[in-house]
């Protein structure tokens, strides 16, 4: 996902990390330097959908203007998430 918007300085990718570790997604979250934050999320999709419900919504002090959405197909079964965790890069 990428998401734009006011989404930098206001505590955005605490707010993705807090939701993606809740749901017990792997992946990370991080800025670019455009001012957009980019976000890689590994679970089932129904989950992951929670994610983006939420992404959507951001945190108060933000606001998202757009959010783009690229699925992939699942990883092979044994495959190694990204990460144990949710990180904040």
């Amino acid at each position: 996902m990428v998401v734009e918007g006011l989404v930098q300085g206001v505590g955005f990718r605490w707010f993705v990390a807090r939701h993606a570790q809740t749901l017990g997604l792997h992946g990370y979250v991080a800025n670019l330097y455009t001012g957009n934050v980019e976000i890689e999320a590994e679970g089932e999709r129904s989950i992951v959908e929670q994610l983006i419900k939420e992404v959507k919504i951001g945190p108060r002090s933000g606001h998202v203007a757009d959010l783009h959405v690229e699925c992939r197909e699942p990883l092979p079964e044994g495959t190694k998430p990204l990460s144990n965790q949710f990180e904040i890069r």
